[in-house]
């Protein structure tokens, strides 16, 4: 699916890579490029990369794909360079994204195990543009209906949108969403979700989850998903976006992984303490996570 184009590989919201719907590529483009070119714009003062530069640089890119070819980043800095412009390191780093803002690229079809970059135009069909309401509100709904319950603030760190856009996307996603008051808080819940006192599973769940997994990195206030006997140093952003143990929805210590040939070493590091039932769930999870993987699993901190 990600060679044939059906998503494709890209900047969009946050200046970090994300995933994208094909079709929903240009008008995500067209509602939060704006935001991530400010947000780079330190760097691309800093790599001299001003709005002519960077045009420059969009048409060089433009022509060199055109036909339907691919390209890698290190082919497409050949480009550059061979019109006289400077793409090292940072700088064609910014080049790129800068090209993907302006939907001129995104991800092509891998070569081997390369990522490549083809025109938008030629791995993309034409989509029907969206008002910037009928955006904010798609946006809105499609995160509080996978992340929920979520707050403003998180809706405004995880699309780079500004905080009154984040409360106008909200307040625009009409009857598709609720609100649920937890004391001086507001979260925004799918309207077709259970109150948030429904029963859940009798059996512990224990997942380990990989770094920046989306049940964090995806808001702003990730207290809700600390188990509340979580030290403060496990609290810390160092901790909590690495890999991390979670029970029941909450993170309850972390993990790390060493991989050595055909096998992989993982050192569990529970910081709050597991029942019998809870510890026979976490080593369920690390048979998963040996299957996913397809290797043995070594493990330390099961004792």
């Amino acid at each position: 699916m990600f060679d044939s184009g059906t998503f494709v590989r890209t900047h969009v919201m946050r200046p970090t890579w994300h995933f994208v719907a094909a079709e929903d590529l240009r008008w995500l483009l067209s509602l939060t490029a704006a935001r991530v070119h400010q947000a780079s714009a330190y760097q691309y003062r800093a790599l001299a990369l001003d709005p002519d530069t960077r045009a420059r640089g969009r048409d060089v890119i433009r022509r060199a794909l055109d036909g339907g070819k691919a390209m890698t980043r290190e082919e497409l800095g050949h480009a550059l360079v061979e019109t006289g412009m400077r793409a090292e390191g940072l700088r064609m780093t910014y080049f790129v994204m800068d090209a993907e803002l302006e939907a001129v690229i995104c991800s092509g079809p891998r070569r081997g195990k390369r990522q490549t970059y083809a025109l938008v135009d030629d791995r993309i069909p034409p989509s029907r543009p969206r008002e910037r309401d009928e955006a904010l509100a798609e946006v809105a709904t499609r995160y509080v209906v996978g992340h929920g319950p979520a707050q403003d603030v998180d809706l405004a760190w995880w699309s780079g949108l500004t905080l009154r856009d984040a409360r106008r996307a909200l307040e625009s996603a009409g009857d598709a969403l609720r609100r649920e008051q937890l004391d001086a808080r507001t979260f925004w819940v799918d309207r077709g979700e259970p109150a948030s006192d429904a029963l859940r599973d009798q059996e512990p769940s224990v997942h380990l989850l990989p770094n920046y997994d989306e049940l964090l990195v995806a808001f702003r206030d990730r207290s809700d998903a600390m188990d509340r006997d979580l030290p403060s140093q496990a609290r810390i952003a160092e901790a909590i976006l690495a890999h991390v143990i979670v029970r029941d929805g909450l993170v309850v210590g972390g993990w790390k992984r060493k991989d050595a040939g055909s096998s992989t070493a993982i050192a569990l590091n529970p910081q709050v303490r597991l029942s019998g039932a809870e510890l026979a769930a976490m080593r369920e999870a690390v048979v998963r996570l040996a299957a996913f993987l397809g290797r043995p699993v070594e493990v330390a901190g099961l004792d």
